[in-house]
Order: C-alpha cells, then sequence, then structure tokens
C-alpha cells in the first residue's frame, strides 16, 4: 500500500515560496521548509539529489499555485538543513547533496540499541545487511519505515557508523566502510 504525503498548510500558501525579509517571520519559514524536505524525503526514501533535481521535484515546486521556489532560496533552505546535521554536500559546488532525515548522532544511537536489543553484539555486519538483512526485518531496527534498517540508504550508512565506532565502541573496517563490528 503506497503512502501519500500530506502537505503542510504552508505549502498551499503562496507566499510560502518567497522567502520573507523579517527575521523571525523567516526563521519560522525556514524551519517549516527544514521539516518538510525532512518528512518528504524520509517517506520517498529519497537521500540524494541534485539542487536542479530539488527545485523541479514537487519538493518546492508547488504546480497548482505555479509557484516554485527560487534557486537562491532553496540553496538557503539546504544549508540550513546542513547546519542542523541533515545535509552533507556531495561536492565542491553544491550542486548535489546527501539528505539525513535522522542525524548521524541518531542513527548511531538506534544502530547502538538495535545491535544491544538483538543481543548481536561482537558481530561483524556489513552495509549491506544492515539497511537490506533480514535479521533486520520486523526488529524495530533504527528508525525504519516498515520495522527495518530500510529508510535509511547505504549511501548515508557511513555517517552513523562513524558516530557508532566514536560513542559506542563500534569497529569500523574499511575498504570503502563494507564491514562494520559492534562489540
Amino acid at each position: 500500500m503506497a503512502m501519500s504525503f500530506e502537505w503542510p498548510w504552508q505549502y498551499r500558501f503562496p507566499p510560502f515560496f518567497t522567502l520573507q525579509p523579517n527575521v523571525d517571520t523567516r526563521q519560522k519559514q525556514l524551519a517549516a521548509w527544514c521539516s518538510l524536505v525532512l518528512s518528504f524525503c524520509r517517506l520517498h526514501k529519497q537521500s540524494s539529489m541534485t539542487v536542479m533535481e530539488a527545485q523541479e521535484s514537487p519538493l518546492f515546486n508547488n504546480v497548482k499555485l505555479q509557484r516554485k521556489l527560487p534557486m537562491e532560496s532553496i540553496q538557503i533552505v539546504l544549508e540550513e538543513l546542513r547546519k542542523k546535521g541533515n545535509l552533507e554536500w556531495l561536492d565542491k559546488n553544491k550542486s548535489s547533496f546527501l539528505i539525513m532525515w535522522r542525524r548521524p548522532e541518531e542513527w548511531g544511537k538506534l544502530i547502538y540499541q538495535w545491535v544491544s536489543k538483538s543481543g548481536q553484539n561482537n558481530s561483524v555486519f556489513t552495509l549491506y545487511e544492515l539497511t537490506n538483512g533480514e535479521d533486520t526485518e520486523d526488529q524495530g531496527c533504527p528508525g525504519s519505515v516498515g520495522g527495518s534498517c530500510s529508510s535509511i540508504d547505504g549511501t548515508c550508512m557511513p555517517w552513523p557508523l562513524k558516530v557508532s565506532a566514536s560513542s559506542y565502541s563500534a569497529l569500523l573496517r574499511e575498504p570503502g566502510l563494507q564491514e562494520v563490528a559492534c562489540p
């Protein structure tokens, strides 16, 4: 069954698509945009995109209203998400990005809790097993849609694993971060 996305009331309000000059209003508007981006990407399991794709997506382009958030404003929203720890730029030009609807610290804590709760301390996992493995299904694995780790994209996994390694005594084996051991 496909889940439908419920747009917030602001999305149907034309001024939402123009960043407001008043500082207080702008802060509230940016908070609403950040929440919208994270909710939209989480529901659609979207973890990366280019700024051009973002501008053309329904996220920043309300066809019904015939309103589109300008590119400069999209960059401001994305930078706000980066400051909050929910976005990483994938290139120096800031043209593509990785979106994390949970900050790496939150994922790291949830992964550690799942490993401990499932009695798998001192086990070795590959990135594939953590994001797609049978053991993660219906086991309350980190913050998942449907109870599995499938809600975190493999490209996002290195950030929370590094947090797990530093905060929760996990050991990362690198060539390309393909294995992780959680003591």
